[in-house]
């Protein structure tokens, strides 16, 4: 059955055209010129971790119809100010670090793929890039069987990302699905992903890939900041009349406050230097 469905992810490949995104080609290439050489850091997977500036909703104004949602890939590249390379060294020896968000809200694997977004990663990818894989929120949402995916579908996608990364001379970097604000017991956040948070580590164990285990950082981080400043603080529970794209309010335990996806891009940002300085040359 893994045999058929590979083949049927790799028929779909080959046929699904390029989803490009403007406003995200603009940076890369912007960056590009500024300097010599440039490793670029692609992040693919679901709405905690997408960028709402730009071009995620054409034609509209981020702070008046978004904000302040913010995806934890959307403050990442402050990390990779040129001070911070030499952390990263003699992994990275580039002039700079360009970080591309193609993550997308409601993406799931299987989505992500068929509608050619992850083509346009395998297409723009060059040896040495990374490509950091953050899945599960809508793969593992059976209310919405236009997203979801088993737990084997699950895998196999992400073993494809991985397989055609490594095709062409990336390093992918396998992270689980970020916490939930839910459930709480006792003062501790506890796990709501279920099998969707051990997939991912299995995939990494089995193919030698390194991998976040953002699961279990931001359960643990949470708990530490507490429920209540966590739930007013982080994730995007608003109250009324203060933003103007949700002047009713909002109560959101899945999406992040700009404070909230800062302080998940340092978990990942700690987390991938780690594994960044470990490799070998």
């Amino acid at each position: 059955m893994k045999k058929s469905l590979y083949k049927s992810v790799s028929f779909l490949f080959s046929v699904m055209l390029l989803s490009a995104c403007q406003s995200q080609d603009r940076a890369q290439k912007t960056i590009s010129k500024q300097h010599n050489k440039v490793t670029h850091i692609y992040l693919i997977g679901d709405s905690t971790m997408a960028d709402y500036t730009g071009d995620y909703d054409p034609g509209k104004e981020y702070m008046k119809v978004r904000y302040p949602i913010t995806g934890w890939g959307q403050v990442f590249q402050p990390f990779f100010v040129k001070d911070s390379l030499n952390a990263l060294r003699p992994a990275i020896t580039t002039d700079s670090v360009a970080v591309i968000d193609r993550a997308h809200g409601g993406r799931s694997t299987r989505t992500f793929f068929q509608e050619g977004r992850w083509r346009y990663v395998y297409e723009h990818l060059q040896s040495g890039d990374y490509v950091i894989m953050q899945f599960g929120h809508n793969d593992g949402s059976e209310k919405h069987p236009e997203r979801y995916v088993n737990i084997q579908g699950y895998k196999e996608f992400l073993r494809l990302f991985v397989s055609q990364t490594r095709q062409k001379g990336g390093n992918p970097v396998i992270v689980t699905p970020v916490a939930r604000n839910y459930p709480w017991k006792d003062g501790k956040l506890e796990n709501v992903h279920g099998e969707y948070w051990q997939a991912p580590i299995d995939i990494a164990k089995e193919m030698n890939v390194p991998y976040i285990d953002l699961n279990k950082l931001s359960m643990e981080y949470f708990t530490q900041k507490g429920q209540d400043f966590t739930t007013s603080h982080y994730f995007m529970n608003l109250p009324e009349n203060t933003y103007e794209a949700y002047p009713k309010g909002q109560k959101d335990n899945t999406h992040f406050q700009p404070e909230g996806a800062k302080a998940v891009a340092s978990l990942v940002y700690q987390e991938l230097k780690n594994i960044i300085k470990t490799q070998k040359k």
